[in-house]
């Protein structure tokens, strides 16, 4: 379909929602979704940089830095236009690509994870130059990854390193992923858990059913390491996070047959875990439980996420305050949810996160409704607002 902007789109989120909904920028594929934002940004005066990045062992992926100013602060939205595949389309009642109107909703992969929430940012600042007449006190930018959804290898953490090296600073930022549960308003998040996953597994001796005595079967020392390490809590929750959580994902022996003894069992199990620990610690706790069970094993583990936090002061305020005064509701910060592009950019400066209603992202006949796209517009003006307060 064609995903040319419609008509005078800035003031008004929706026509920018529905062009980049039209690309079908399914990771690691743009779809002109890039080049789209690009012409909107470049209407309002921003200094657009693409940053493609090229990894040998990922797919290459462009991404999208625009600034709007020179002078500090720097205050920074930053997003994603990939989003995940659409999964088996008889289950759509939709065109996934299509951005359909339908009931006051908006339908289409990306309505709430997140292209709506980037056009109403680009509609925000179109808003906010209106009625400061193009003048302010410092910069605004956009740092857009196309590898969100995917490795994020090559998209948001490399970006930030090449912002680094030419000396650009982002102060602050706030990032647009879908927040809220039920009703926009309702939850901006702070941080989040860290994620590490481990994959075990238990090597016997490959044999016979009936005779065991010529055998070593890895799935009962398997299930006693599993239940080791579930046996208790790995702590009561910290300030702002819920308690750590270990779930096994999957347990596999890959035996086709019932009258043999597998000569493997493996698991793969996932942390989510907040800074009552590192990962060295979590890996030395996992292999104090395992090897207190007696049973030999292998561990591997890879941590993709640490948590982080940022504590409730002068951005969370500014967010929180916006949110009230389009909605009414003061918003709960939280940390709950998987991982986002948030935790790279913890290390530069504060970050929250705030964005549509995360219901249907995901799903088949994801969706948005075209009043909650036009009140997170509002939101994102009044941040602005309140960030360049005169």
């Amino acid at each position: 379909m064609d995903a040319t902007l419609d008509a005078e789109p800035h003031l008004d989120p929706l026509p920018l929602a529905r062009g980049l909904i039209r690309c079908a920028s399914v990771t690691p594929a743009d779809g002109g979704a890039l080049d789209l934002l690009q012409t909107a940004l470049g209407a309002l005066g921003f200094i657009c940089t693409r940053l493609p990045f090229k990894d040998a062992n990922t797919p290459d992926v462009d991404n999208l830095y625009a600034r709007l100013g020179t002078a500090a602060p720097n205050f920074c939205f930053a997003g994603h236009t990939d989003v995940v595949p659409v999964g088996d389309t008889s289950g759509w009642t939709v065109d996934p690509f299509g951005a359909e109107v339908i009931g006051g909703n908006l339908f289409g992969r990306g309505a709430a994870d997140m292209k709506g929430a980037i056009a109403c940012f680009v509609s925000a600042v179109a808003r906010f130059l209106r009625d400061r007449n193009n003048r302010f006190g410092g910069s605004i930018s956009l740092l857009i990854t196309g590898d969100e959804e995917g490795p994020s290898i090559n998209g948001t953490k490399k970006m930030l390193e090449w912002l680094t090296a030419k000396g650009e600073k982002i102060d602050a930022c706030l990032v647009g992923e879908p927040t809220n549960p039920l009703q926009l308003g309702e939850m901006v998040k702070i941080g989040r858990r860290g994620s590490m996953n481990g994959w075990l597994r238990v090597t016997g001796i490959q044999g016979h059913v009936g005779y065991p005595d010529l055998a070593d079967n890895p799935i009962p020392r398997l299930l006693q390491l599993l239940t080791a390490l579930k046996a208790e809590p790995l702590d009561a929750g910290y300030p702002h996070f819920q308690p750590s959580n270990l779930e096994i994902t999957t347990v596999d022996v890959g035996n086709t047959a019932t009258n043999v003894i597998p000569a493997q069992a493996r698991a793969v199990f996932n942390i989510r875990f907040n800074p009552t620990w590192t990962p060295a610690s979590l890996e030395a706790w996992l292999r104090a439980k395992l090897d207190a069970a007696g049973a030999r094993y292998d561990l591997q583990t890879v941590c993709s996420a640490e948590p982080f936090l940022t504590a409730p002061g002068p951005l969370t305020d500014i967010i929180a305050g916006a949110v009230r005064d389009v909605t009414g509701r003061t918003p709960e910060l939280s940390t709950t949810g998987g991982t986002s592009d948030a935790r790279f950019i913890a290390k530069y400066c504060p970050v929250a996160e705030f964005g549509m209603i995360g219901q249907t992202m995901h799903k088949v006949d994801e969706q948005a409704k075209l009043s909650d796209l036009a009140m997170l517009a509002d939101i994102y003006a009044r941040i602005l607002d309140r960030t360049f307060a005169r």
